[in-house]
C-alpha cells in the first residue's frame, strides 16, 4: 500500500513538474500580440499543445479586426491572455538593388564641442550652455536652422550678445542661451561642430506597386560621430552604382563601394528604427509581387537573400536562417541569418556593409530584411521581421501630408 503511494505521489509530482513547466515556457514564448490573417487559425508553436479561446465569441473571418484570446494549455490550464489583430495579406515587389541615400537634418545636429581660444584664455561656449553631442539645433533666436552655414552666419554677426537656441534632445524641445565668443581672428564663433546632412548606399527591401511606397536598410540612418538616429526633415533616394567590394572578414566588416549617379529614385519621409521609407517617383505596375510573412510564419531553415554587389544587378543567394529572436523589444534584430552561398562569400567573404535591406525569402514569400554583420563571423548576421516595415511604412502617407 505505502508503496502504491509512493508511486503515486512521484508521477503526480512528476506530471504537476510537466505542466508547470509548460505553462512557463508557454508564458515566455507566447507573445502578449499576435497577428494573422482572415481565415488563419492562431498557431501558438509545437512545443506544447494550446487552444486559443477569444474573450468574446467571434470567428476569425468577420469584420473584427482586433479582439482579446485567452490562451489554454490542453483547454484546460489558462496560460496568459493575448491581444490577435486581424490583417489582410499584403504583396509587395521584392527589392534587391542598391540605393544611394541623402538625407537632410531636421535643424543642425552637434557632433562635438570644442575650446575657443580668445585674447582672455580658452572658452567653451557650448559647455558653458550646457549643450551635449547628438543636441539638435532648431532655431537661433526665432530663425530657423537648416545648414551649417546659417548657424555660422547667425554667430558671427551676433556680436557676443546672449542668443536663445531652441535645441531637441531626447525628442523634447527646450531653449538654452549660447553666448558667441571672439577667437583669435576677432570673429565671432561657437566652437560647436555640427552636420546638416548624410549620405550612403544602401537597399532597397520591398516596394507596394499600387502606391510607390518603397522601405530599405531595416535600420536607421545614424550619424558617423554620435550614433544617433538622424532626424529627417527630407532626404533623396538616388540610382546608385556598384564599383566594387571590399571583402569582410573575422574583425574587419567589408563594404560595397558604389556612386551616385544623376538618376533620380524618389523622395524620402522616414528616417527610423526599422529603415528607411519613402515613394518611388515610377513603379512598374506588372512587376511580379510576393506574399509577406508574418512574424510567427518566420521559421529556421533554408532561405534565400537577393542583393547587388556587383554591376550585373539583384541576384538571389542561398543562406539559413539559424534562430528566431521573437521579443516584442526588438524591432530590428529578429532573426540571426547565415549566408551559405559559396559564389556570394567568394565574393564579398558575407554580409558587408550597403547590403542592409537586401531582401530575405523563404518558401515563396518575403520574410525579412538583413540589417547587421557579426563583426567575428562576417557569414552571420542579423534580419529585421517584414512585418516590422510593413508597420512602420502604414506611417509614410501621414508623413507626405506633414512635409507638402
Amino acid at each position: 500500500m505505502n508503496r502504491c503511494l509512493k508511486i503515486t505521489s512521484a508521477v503526480c509530482f512528476v506530471l504537476c513538474s510537466v505542466i508547470l513547466m509548460f505553462l512557463l515556457v508557454g508564458y515566455v514564448r507566447i507573445p502578449d500580440e499576435m497577428t494573422i490573417t482572415q481565415y488563419d487559425e492562431i498557431n501558438v508553436g509545437k512545443t506544447y499543445v494550446c487552444q486559443a479561446l477569444s474573450s468574446n465569441t467571434r470567428s476569425l473571418n468577420s469584420l473584427q479586426t482586433e479582439y482579446s484570446t485567452s490562451i489554454k494549455l490542453f483547454n484546460i490550464f489558462p496560460i496568459k491572455s493575448s491581444r490577435v489583430k486581424v490583417t489582410e495579406r499584403k504583396y509587395v515587389v521584392p527589392g534587391g538593388n542598391v540605393f544611394g541615400i541623402r538625407l537632410y537634418t531636421k535643424g543642425v545636429m552637434i557632433v562635438r564641442i570644442d575650446e575657443v581660444t580668445t585674447s582672455s584664455g580658452n572658452r567653451c561656449p557650448g559647455t558653458e550652455a550646457g549643450l551635449k553631442t547628438g543636441d539638435m539645433i532648431l532655431s537661433v533666436d526665432g530663425v530657423s536652422v537648416t545648414r551649417n552655414k546659417e548657424l555660422a552666419s547667425l554667430f558671427a554677426s551676433s556680436n557676443g550678445k546672449t542668443l536663445k537656441l531652441l535645441i531637441e534632445r531626447d525628442g523634447k524641445q527646450k531653449s538654452v542661451n549660447f553666448t558667441p565668443v571672439k577667437n583669435e581672428k576677432s570673429a565671432f564663433t561657437g566652437g560647436l561642430w555640427v552636420r546638416d546632412s548624410t549620405a550612403g548606399i544602401g537597399t532597397v527591401t520591398w516596394c507596394d506597386r499600387e502606391n510607390g511606397i518603397f522601405a530599405g536598410l531595416g535600420h536607421a540612418v545614424c550619424d558617423v560621430d554620435t550614433g544617433e538616429v538622424m532626424p529627417l526633415s527630407g532626404g533623396d533616394a538616388v540610382e546608385a552604382i556598384i564599383k566594387g567590394c571590399y571583402k569582410g572578414k573575422s574583425g574587419s566588416a567589408g563594404e560595397l563601394c558604389g556612386v551616385f549617379s544623376s538618376g533620380s529614385i524618389g523622395n524620402l519621409y522616414i528616417n527610423g528604427d526599422t529603415g528607411v521609407y519613402g515613394v518611388m517617383n515610377n513603379v512598374n505596375t506588372t512587376s511580379e509581387v510576393l506574399p509577406t510573412a508574418l512574424r510567427q510564419e518566420v521559421k529556421t531553415g533554408a532561405a534565400q537573400i537577393i542583393c547587388t554587389v556587383d554591376d550585373s544587378g539583384p541576384k538571389k543567394y542561398n543562406a539559413e536562417i539559424k534562430r528566431i529572436i521573437n521579443t516584442s523589444d526588438n524591432t530590428q534584430r529578429n532573426m540571426i541569418i547565415k549566408i551559405t552561398d559559396e559564389a556570394l562569400i567568394e565574393k564579398t567573404g558575407g554580409i558587408v556593409q550597403g547590403m542592409s535591406g537586401s531582401p530575405i525569402i523563404q518558401n515563396g514569400m518575403l520574410v525579412g530584411a538583413v540589417t547587421h554583420v557579426f563583426i567575428d563571423d562576417p557569414t552571420e548576421g542579423y534580419g529585421i521581421f517584414a512585418q516590422n516595415m510593413l508597420e512602420t511604412a502604414e506611417n509614410v502617407e501621414s508623413y507626405i501630408k506633414k512635409a507638402g
